[in-house]
């Protein structure tokens, strides 16, 4: 039988084209890099045919491959994080990056809080730095395509050590200010200590009117009875397609915290990937996603519960409004020697209307035999009782749809500790409701 061979579509044959081009130039480890896009090209983008993206079929949304973002100036990198929005005067030491690079002159390094040390990473991979090492720390996240992608084209980022409890968070601030749509490829590895202790903010945003494409990884190795906090904003522009992967592997007596909100990009999706690799750690993984138009949101992730003891919480909450399509895909993992372990994840959706759309897929993939595992999935429309209460005391009917949606929204974001971050947040899900209203 002869072997049958897929036709590359426009955007893979431009990505080829770019990988091409630019191998030779690229920092770092041409092997690694070489095998990974090996493995890509084996396969192409994922479709629908594939079961991880089934709901999200990258072939048929990514028509065209936009070009790699090049160096901006240092005058153009500064008007552009002047003018950046996205939890904007939030107290931390902020980590700027424009179009997909990192802007050092940005961050001072002899002034850095105590216990943060930053390496760029395009003079690591250039230098072969030592930390390079931990790269990928979840293993089974290698075979994944947007993984994979990222790894061929990354060629900048930073490095970031965490020793000790440190008080300043630490706000990575992602801007694309390019009017003409280009891709990114970032990546970040932040390597916690034993008994270290950071809180660490994303935020990512581009204009509207611009096909952006980022493709952003931030990897995490929390030591034993660290305590990671990790919040994100997903506010990129109405037609961006933004691709985002945290992968994290979290130590014994370690305590985990990772949220994302997400708002903007036309087609999104973040994928996490997390091993529980020490007894009694604790890990909870929220998410809060608001889209309306014709957005799509795709939360996924895979929680491996590695050791015994271990206890995990996901939940998420998804408002759809217009013909927009909300996507959660969640797998709890317990081998058979993970005994006592303790998993439970939800995810939930409002419909705000009659054409929107909501695809959930929890799973328990389980070989222990003494553990408390649970899942579930909701979906459905605001209380038509409840609005009729609020609407029968004066409050007009879009005011009292948004005083339930936030109160639906937050018991995700509540478990966000900071209260000047916490307050930031809502004020985003606040200008949300306010423009739907």
């Amino acid at each position: 039988m002869a072997d049958v061979t897929l036709m590359k579509t426009p955007a893979e044959t431009a990505l080829a084209q770019a990988y091409e081009s630019a191998k030779t130039t690229l920092p770092g480890n041409v092997e690694s890099r070489a095998e990974a896009f090996e493995l890509f090209t084996r396969n192409g983008l994922p479709h629908r045919r594939v079961e991880e993206f089934k709901y999200t079929d990258l072939r048929a949304l990514l028509r065209e491959a936009a070009p790699f973002a090049g160096m901006p100036s240092a005058d153009d990198a500064k008007a552009a994080l002047q003018a950046a929005k996205a939890l904007k005067g939030t107290q931390a030491l902020e980590v700027p990056f424009v179009n997909g690079h990192f802007v050092r002159d940005a961050v001072d390094f002899h002034n850095l809080p105590e216990g943060i040390e930053i390496v760029p990473l395009a003079e690591a991979l250039a230098n072969g730095h030592d930390w390079l090492a931990k790269l990928s720390p979840v293993e089974w996240a290698r075979q994944n395509p947007v993984y994979q992608l990222n790894t061929t084209f990354m060629a900048d980022g930073v490095m970031l050590r965490v020793v000790g409890k440190v008080e300043t968070p630490v706000h990575l601030r992602f801007v694309t200010s390019a009017n003409s749509a280009v891709a990114t490829a970032t990546r970040i590895l932040v390597l916690v200590e034993d008994e270290a202790a950071v809180t660490l903010i994303e935020s990512h945003e581009s204009p509207n009117g611009a096909n952006h494409q980022p493709n952003d990884v931030l990897e995490m190795i929390a030591g034993d009875r660290s305590n990671v906090r990790h919040i994100r904003l997903n506010a990129e522009g109405d037609k961006a397609l933004a691709l985002s992967t945290l992968n994290a592997k979290v130590g014994a007596e370690a305590e985990f915290f990772s949220f994302n909100l997400v708002t903007g990009a036309a087609t999104s999706r973040h994928q996490v990937f997390a091993i529980l690799d020490g007894e009694n750690t604790k890990a909870r993984i929220n998410g809060a996603t608001m889209i309306k138009g014709g957005q799509h949101a795709d939360s996924t992730l895979v929680v491996e519960h590695a050791a015994p003891h271990c206890e995990s919480r996901e939940l998420f909450k998804t408002v759809i409004d217009g013909e927009s399509t909300g996507v959660f895909q969640g797998k709890i993992i317990v081998p058979h020697h993970a005994q006592k372990t303790d998993g439970r994840m939800m995810s939930a959706a409002i419909l705000l209307s009659e054409g929107g759309a909501m695809n959930n897929k929890p799973e328990l993939e389980i070989f222990a035999d003494d553990v408390q595992c649970a899942h579930g999935a909701t979906c459905g429309q605001l209380d038509e009782d409840l609005l009729f209460y609020l609407m029968a005391r004066g409050i007009p009917r879009k005011e009292a749809e948004s005083l339930m949606v936030q109160a639906f929204l937050g018991e995700a974001i509540e478990f966000v500790e900071d209260q000047d971050l916490h307050d930031a947040l809502v004020a985003v899900v606040e200008d949300w409701l306010r423009a739907r209203a």
